[in-house]
């Protein structure tokens, strides 16, 4: 194999790279990315970036150094538009082409946004540039803000503007946020940090539109643009809004493949060792479906590039992916974590701490068996309660 080719200069796209050198590659390696920035660190973005306690050279993950040592070629800010798998080709959006004999993919996932027109001060954080303009429209003094989106991004969205003095409401058309990755128990508890940062928050109805007027002056003060300036709700109530932020999910960067033979159901098909169904194809992170499963964490965009470039490299499923989900959250001072795959029907157990303390240590637990773990303030009993779970979990196994 004398050209592999990732596309995809995330997380998981930088640790693909990685493998393929540590484990011998020394071909050429190109590296393809939309954005116009190497790898960088999105878990900032919605808590220290936003409340300017990072800047941006501290989101960086891959350093000069090691930029050197990779011997990648990188061709940043242009997207794959296209895969031509009969040619080994990958498809450029400004009309290049690249012949690979190897491809990875890690596109990762793309924010949910909300049907209708685009207004101004309407948020989506996704990215650097999303971030950025967030930022900037924060720092221009008190505002009233409604997040739309009760999930993990919307929740520190929403502490983070807390804590820079702004009104925040947060809107979530569940009855109760956080149900699918907590159960009810705990999702409960976490639904009630959102008080202890003075933020409202409301259950149980959706958005039915956004509110405007034609406020955006232009050059010579022509108006030329329609501002954001409330959201009105199912039930009828309308709250009004100097921002918006839209945290309603993600969804798997696929389009660039419409056209291609690859299965593509909620992100790109993979066996469970990250390998498609096309020769020299493999898929990692947000847009992997892999196994059947597609999981948008952490621990996915950084485990499971070894196991596909091993896989890759030998043309065959040799190694299958064995990671335990895991994810952080911090919210109003909390740091929540969470490992494992909780499933409706686990019952909750306190084993340290008490939820009137608003610090524990909590196991899920099916048929006397610990399937998940769930630490608030309690890092190192749960980082030992994390490996106790990863090291339960069955070896790989060889095919």
């Amino acid at each position: 194999m004398r050209t592999v080719t990732v596309v995809g200069a995330s997380l998981a796209g930088l640790y693909a790279a990685r493998a393929l050198r540590s484990q011998g590659f020394d071909g050429r390696l190109v590296v393809v990315g939309a954005e116009p920035h190497r790898p960088y660190d999105r878990p900032p973005l919605s808590k220290d970036f936003l409340t300017g306690k990072a800047d941006e050279d501290q989101l960086t993950l891959c350093d000069d150094e090691e930029t050197a040592e990779l011997d990648a070629e990188w061709l940043l800010g242009v997207p794959a538009r296209g895969l031509d798998t009969r040619g080994r080709t990958v498809l450029l959006a400004d009309g290049r082409t690249v012949s690979t004999d190897g491809v990875v993919i890690a596109t990762g996932a793309c924010p949910r946004g909300l049907p209708g027109p685009v207004y101004a001060g309407v948020h989506l954080l996704r990215t650097l540039p999303d971030a950025r303009a967030l930022r900037a429209e924060l720092a221009d003094g008190p505002r009233r803000i409604v997040v739309i989106g009760g999930g993990f991004i919307g929740a520190e969205t929403a502490s983070s503007c807390a804590a820079l003095g702004h009104q925040v409401t947060v809107v979530e058309a569940a009855e109760l946020p956080l149900v699918p990755q907590l159960g009810a128990d705990m999702a409960t508890f976490c639904a009630g940090l959102h008080q202890r940062g003075d933020v409202r928050l409301i259950c149980g109805t959706g958005v039915a539109a956004l509110r405007a007027e034609r406020t955006v002056t232009g050059p010579g003060g022509g108006a030329h643009g329609r501002a954001v300036t409330g959201v009105e709700l199912t039930d009828g109530r309308l709250l009004p809004a100097d921002l918006v932020i839209v945290g309603i999910g993600a969804v798997p960067h696929t389009g660039w493949l419409s056209g291609s033979p690859l299965a593509v159901d909620d992100g790109v098909m993979c066996d469970d060792g990250c390998v498609t169904a096309l020769p020299q194809v493999v898929a990692v992170g947000d847009v992997a479906r892999v196994g059947g499963v597609r999981a948008e964490h952490w621990t996915s965009a950084t485990e499971q590039p070894a196991v596909a470039v091993r896989n890759l490299l030998a043309g065959r499923t040799t190694e299958t992916v064995r990671t335990v989900p895991y994810f952080w959250s911090d919210q109003y001072g909390a740091r929540i974590q969470f490992a494992g795959r909780r499933r409706d029907g686990d019952t909750v157990r306190i084993v340290e701490g008490s939820l009137e303390e608003g610090s524990f240590l909590a196991h899920y637990e099916r048929a006397g068996h610990t399937t998940a773990v769930l630490g608030v303030d309690r890092p190192r009993p749960f980082m030992r309660a994390r490996r106790t779970l990863r090291d339960a979990t069955r070896p790989p196994v060889a095919v």
